[in-house]
């Protein structure tokens, strides 16, 4: 009697979440199908995202390799191969995924988790943060294609002024901290923008929704270019300090003790 023994490890628990939420079928809606392919592009996504959660410091191009002693045929079904998952394949996907939107893709599943999950995203958290990357980047303006982020100096709040950076804008939900949308910014974008641009992004999102929703951001919100977007939707956030109105009503309040 031949026995053949493959580990399983963590994987399975990836599997078994990718499989809840659905996601593999969600991405096959929206991503172009082939006849002739071995996987589709949403087990091709799958494939990667347990990839980078057991074999992170390897490249893409290694994932058969990832693949071959596990067993395949109960992490995703029978017939699939970790030839299957070759660099042609995660590259094609990848591809298709770029040309349907990737923070489109991450809000269309996010959204479905959510619902599933029954996760409460009433009131939604929009903030930025930077990622410095070392190396010289260097960026031609005359050459370059619009859709294409600068890494470039700016206001670093990792506090590493010296190095270039991107910007990434995130939303999440008030229960559980779940990430509802993303996006990545020039290294040099200031957050006055990039909420303003979320703000109107958002208009037609929460007139959308059939129960209320709620932008919760800091003091960076509250500002003259966004007033037109901030009249359309409900948010909570800071009046800035430099506003005189906001010196003057603290001032009324702690006089009149109504604080």
């Amino acid at each position: 009697m031949n026995i053949e023994i493959k580990r399983l490890d963590h994987h399975g628990i990836v599997a078994g979440v990718i499989e809840d939420l659905k996601i593999v079928s969600l991405l096959d809606q929206y991503l172009p199908q082939d006849e002739k392919q071995a996987i589709t592009p949403g087990e091709a996504v799958k494939g990667m995202i347990m990839n980078g959660l057991g074999f992170a410091n390897r490249p893409l191009s290694l994932s058969p390799q990832f693949f071959t002693n596990l067993p395949l045929e109960h992490l995703f079904r029978e017939g699939v191969q970790a030839s299957h998952f070759n660099r042609h394949k995660l590259g094609r996907t990848l591809d298709q995924c770029s040309n349907f939107g990737c923070e489109s893709l991450f809000s269309l599943v996010s959204a479905q988790a959510c619902e599933l999950e029954q996760v409460d995203c009433t009131f939604q958290s929009l903030d930025t943060t930077s990622h410095s990357l070392t190396g010289e980047y260097n960026f031609d303006d005359k050459d370059s294609d619009e859709n294409v982020i600068q890494i470039t100096h700016g206001h670093s709040k990792a506090h590493r002024p010296d190095l270039k950076q991107v910007v990434q804008e995130i939303i999440v939900s008030q229960d559980g901290g779940i990430p509802l949308a993303c996006k990545n910014w020039d290294g040099n974008s200031a957050d006055t923008a990039i909420f303003k641009a979320r703000s109107k992004a958002l208009v037609d999102v929460f007139k959308k929704s059939p129960s209320p929703k709620y932008l919760v951001a800091d003091s960076k919100l509250y500002h003259q270019k966004n007033a037109e977007f901030l009249a359309k939707i409900e948010f909570l956030t800071l009046v800035p300090s430099t506003i005189s109105l906001e010196k003057s009503s603290v001032a009324n309040a702690i006089n009149a003790n109504q604080w």
